[in-house]
């Protein structure tokens, strides 16, 4: 009767297994773990060796990530203030609030309308002298179009046809894709510099966490300064993150769909700052919450660092899960993401009735759907006007806002969990 509780459950630390419990239960009573330590090292070498990079320098999350690079980029080429950073819509304020806080000005690209990438023709059409910057993201781990982005970006014209520009400089934000491949080259490794996210919902997770990468040798040290002048969260925010995951998996869960006291208690105790929330309210207005930027501190290192052990499984697994929902939800309703793929951070789906379809799953069958993103720029309550955003300078990310929902691939995503999921969206395709 318990398990009937028991959503099956998209987000919520996700990637939790038994071994990461036991070294938050262990880390939250060895306070002198927290802040300094070796771990936050081996982090930043494990990530050089995996990618193949000169330079990898962690920060508490992926924005405090990207916001450093972009501090580098300000002392390195010049940037001033205005000067423009093209990146997609349908994406979350995370990735624009380091722009607005670096005094850049976002420039809103349009996905392609058969996927969640950018539009290059969209992004050739809004180029501009002051165009400086261009971030490449890697939406849902489904790598972008690399090789025609990064001949624009390296012979780019204004919309007039006019030479005479710089080369753009390319960050790519791999926040979504870790250990995702273009023509067999990692993510990460095309542009002058890239960012990943350890947050609680990504392929890894240290519930914050994130890191930059370069093989700049200038930028990675200004990366490091910026890491030392950044300086470490307090106790209390570190404290707030190894509680995430016990009191997720031990008490919300359980019961989250059950009188709603799971989704209560997670209010509250956000309301009471037991635990943090994944976006502070700050930020859907384009401010910046004070742990933002700070460096990687050595316990949450030490979480990804184990989370970091186990992605070849988690890929694997995702991947599996992701052939599930291609084989049984084909000749369906649903149109289904492009080929190829191979990483899955979430099998996101297109349906006239995606948001019903979200909200049927959660009160009718306890099952927990993804709405990554309800808008062009998420969370639904950000205020588009803050992030600079005007309504229909994207249509076609915000139709894909309308008509997506994503799925979960995640490691505690059992075939059973898959077969009940294609068995309600089946009976509700129509």
């Amino acid at each position: 009767m318990f398990c009937k509780f028991k959503p099956i459950s998209i987000s919520l630390s996700p990637n939790v297994e038994k071994d990461d419990l036991h070294l938050a239960l262990n880390l939250i009573i060895r306070p002198w773990l927290w802040k300094r330590g070796k771990a936050i090292e081996e982090i930043e070498s494990e990530f050089k060796k995996y990618l193949d990079v000169k330079y990898a320098v962690s920060f508490n999350s992926g924005r405090s990530a990207l916001y450093a690079i972009l501090k580098a980029l300000n002392e390195i080429e010049g940037l001033k203030k205005g000067d423009g950073v093209a990146l997609q819509a349908f994406t979350c304020n995370a990735a624009i609030n380091p722009i607005l806080w670096a005094d850049l000005e976002p420039i809103y690209i349009d996905c392609d309308k058969d996927d969640f990438n950018m539009d290059v023709s969209d992004l050739k059409a809004k180029i501009s002298p002051e165009t400086k910057v261009l971030m490449v993201q890697h939406t849902f781990g489904l790598p972008a179009n690399m090789g025609e982005i990064m001949a624009i970006a390296s012979s780019r014209r204004s919309p007039q046809g006019e030479g005479g520009c710089d080369p753009l400089i390319i960050i790519e934000d791999c926040a979504h894709s870790l250990g995702a491949e273009y023509k067999s080259q990692k993510v990460g490794t095309f542009g002058k510099a890239a960012f990943f996210s350890f947050s609680r919902d990504k392929i890894i997770s240290s519930v914050y966490g994130g890191m930059a990468v370069t093989n700049d040798d200038k930028i990675a040290e200004s990366l490091r300064q910026a890491q030392a002048e950044f300086g470490m969260p307090n106790s209390f925010w570190i404290l707030q993150q190894m509680l995430h995951p016990i009191l997720l998996h031990y008490i919300i869960l359980p019961v989250y769909n059950f009188l709603d006291l799971g989704k209560m208690f997670l209010v509250l105790s956000q309301w009471l700052h037991i635990l943090s929330k994944a976006v502070h309210w700050k930020e859907k207005r384009g401010q910046r919450p004070d742990y933002f930027p700070k460096a990687l501190p050595n316990d949450m290192a030490i979480l990804a660092l184990n989370q970091f052990k186990k992605l070849q499984k988690f890929n694997e697994h995702r991947q599996k899960i992701a052939d599930y929902y291609y084989e049984n939800l084909k000749n369906t309703e649903f149109i289904l993401p492009p080929k190829p793929q191979n990483i899955f951070l979430r099998f996101t789906i297109k349906h006239p009735k995606a948001h019903q379809i979200i909200y049927d799953a959660w009160h009718k069958q306890n099952i927990l759907l993804g709405d990554w993103y309800a808008t062009p720029i998420a969370p639904f309550d950000t205020k588009l006007e803050e992030m600079h955003y005007k309504i229909g300078m994207c249509p076609n990310a915000e139709k894909l806002a309308k008509i997506t929902l994503n799925l979960p691939t995640h490691i505690n995503i059992s075939q059973k969990d898959v077969e009940r999921i294609i068995k309600f969206l089946k009976k509700n395709e129509n």
